[in-house]
């Protein structure tokens, strides 16, 4: 071993002891003949101090930001007054006896020692130095102690960690697969998985009843900061289970981890709040909510069902609703200011924004003429407003005014710093519907996949009324993410068929593509559910990072190219011609 002790483990205990250490330059000072050096590697940070008048320190003076030495020398208290109470090795300094530069360093594209602002192109190129700063380290570890401690949970209560091929057939998970080129097989192709939902039920079939695996995931869609072309997530799966069985395993397992390596960070609840979908999208306008803070939706289309305000009665007419929200101590916006919240609210599909400011001077706002004053007493009677506070109306179809007054309930989370980021409110979105329609392709998708099992009781509306079912699938939701999606299975062939027919698929497509699964559930399948929590989404948020490439090694950036490799990049002639490939190029436009 090139070292003896680590840099971050020396204390005064160690007063007196010849140490050999390895690791970086993070910062090197002279002072008047003495050269002090701060060494770095991933466990701390320990000063050095040596003469480089002697033969064997001489190459200490040379050394750089970021060059690699390996130094001996003894320990000693630093002198009174000098010590450095925020470094875990203030009390102390390595007294160099020799020094060798392992390695030199040509000048760095950006400073490694202090975080500083860099473009995030330069640092995801080299990946390797930005991993050197402290910050992205800390983030690794998380990730890291986030990881075992769900292994060490699920072991301990009986789960099996099972991998399963990357190399698989598509699947309808929702998005477009990577494809693979079989070489063997010409014109046939794998597919990276979008995640292992048929294999871990074929688990549960085999009778591995408590599945767990940390699944590498690939799905080719559009990127956005907390989505990668590949990611992580953990894939668990139960035999002989209801809903409640597995959110409960959920639901322990990360208040557990909360305690255990987040203690500054605190739980809004336990247990955790559950909502159906239908009741988050009505009270906080989307099924992934914020649940820090209040600025709750309300329905007041029964308060204005006799207005005389043309908009309001123009989106009751049309089988519509007029929903608020109210913006705490906003009364004193400027016309501008709600001219901006307006624009916001039409990006969203919204026809317009209505306001009404309670000041203390009396009522003002756009809709301040049009409202009467017992109608404003309803409105504060429901909502809670009061002067000084902004009532922001959306009066359109429930879905634009829900998805309208989200986005306004964000903006103003944001804006006013509404929502303690040391806050974690983990809750439960249950009773999904089974179907969308698509209006564009005029069929029925799945709003989960496929696989999820319709409630029971709702079997006999397949053939009167699809958009009715509810299905037994759940999310866990963390401060406004989505950070995990789940159901209860099919476990029956034949409502597995009946789904499939209402996607629209034909009996010899549903075998070529699930026959295995169909087949499989002939042979006693046990009931089954299970969750996909991601990792690392969840690492972002526990790490209050603003984006998930802070908390992956080695990320792709929001092209999805990996600028550090240059990929993806062109193959050659010879491989296309093995994997019988004909490149078809679209035209450069001229």
């Amino acid at each position: 071993m090139y070292k003896t002790h680590t840099c971050g483990e020396l204390r005064a205990t160690h007063t007196g002891q010849t140490v050999t250490l390895a690791g970086w330059v993070h910062r090197q000072r002279d002072h008047g003949g003495v050269t002090f050096i701060d060494l770095r590697d991933r466990y701390g940070l320990v000063q050095v101090v040596g003469d480089p008048n002697k033969p064997d320190v001489a190459s200490i003076q040379d050394a750089r930001q970021e060059w690699v030495l390996q130094i001996t020398g003894v320990v000693r208290r630093r002198p009174a007054g000098a010590e450095n109470p925020n470094l875990a090795t203030g009390e102390i300094e390595v007294e160099v006896q020799s020094c060798e530069v392992l390695n030199p360093a040509k000048p760095l594209p950006f400073l490694v020692y202090k975080d500083e602002d860099i473009d995030e192109n330069v640092r995801l190129k080299y990946r390797y130095l930005d991993l050197r700063r402290e910050k992205m380290q800390k983030n690794l570890i998380l990730r890291h102690k986030v990881v075992k401690f769900i292994r060490d949970f699920l072991s301990e209560r009986g789960f099996l960690e099972v991998e399963t091929p990357m190399l698989f057939k598509t699947t309808p998970e929702g998005a477009r697969d990577y494809l693979v080129p079989s070489r063997l097989q010409p014109g046939m192709f794998y597919a990276l998985p979008q995640s292992p939902q048929q294999l871990k039920q074929l688990l549960m079939v085999a009778g591995v009843d408590r599945y767990f695996q940390i699944a590498r995931c690939l799905r080719d869609e559009d990127l956005r900061g907390d989505r990668q072309p590949e990611f992580t997530q953990l894939d668990l799966e139960m035999s002989f289970v209801h809903r409640d069985d597995v959110l409960q395993v959920v639901e322990n397992l990360f208040t557990e981890m909360v305690k255990t390596i987040l203690p500054e960070k605190r739980l809004l609840a336990s247990p955790w709040p559950r909502l159906t979908h239908a009741e988050a999208v009505e009270k906080y306008g989307n099924d992934k909510p914020d649940m820090r803070f209040g600025m709750e939706l309300y329905d007041l289309s029964e308060t204005f069902k006799n207005s005389e305000f043309r908009v309001f009665q123009m989106a009751l007419e049309n089988k519509g609703v007029i929903k608020c929200i109210v913006a705490p101590g906003c009364s004193e916006f400027t016309r501008r200011e709600v001219d901006d919240l307006t624009e916001l609210a039409r990006t969203q599909g919204a026809k317009g924004l209505a306001t009404l400011a309670l000041s203390t001077e009396g009522v003002r706002g756009t809709a301040q003429k049009f409202i009467k004053p017992e109608e404003v007493e309803a409105i504060q009677k429901l909502s809670g407003a009061k002067t000084g506070d902004l009532v922001l109306f959306v009066a359109d179809s429930r879905a634009i005014a829900n998805k309208t007054l989200a986005a306004l309930r964000l903006h103003f989370r944001d804006r006013l710093q509404l929502a303690d980021p040391n806050l974690l409110a983990f809750g439960w979105i249950v009773d999904f519907p089974m179907f969308e329609y698509n209006e564009e392709e005029e069929k029925w998708d799945a709003a989960h996949h496929p696989f999820t099992m319709p409630k029971l009781e709702d079997l006999p509306k397949f053939e009167t009324d699809p958009g009715a079912i509810l299905s037994d699938a759940y999310d866990m939701v963390l401060n406004g993410y989505e950070t995990a999606s789940g159901s209860i299975r099919i476990h029956r062939s034949d409502i597995q068929q009946k789904v499939f027919q209402l996607l629209g698929l034909k009996d010899d497509e549903i075998q070529a593509k699930f026959g295995h699964m169909i087949e499989a559930f002939e042979f006693g399948a046990p009931p089954h559910g299970g969750m996909a929590p991601g990792i690392d989404r969840l690492v972002m948020i526990f790490a209050d990072e603003p984006n998930i490439r802070e908390v992956i090694a080695f990320p792709k950036n929001q092209a999805g190219r990996d600028v550090m490799a240059d990929a993806p990049s062109p193959a050659s002639e010879r491989q296309l011609k093995e994997l019988h490939i004909r490149l078809e190029l679209p035209k450069e436009e001229e």
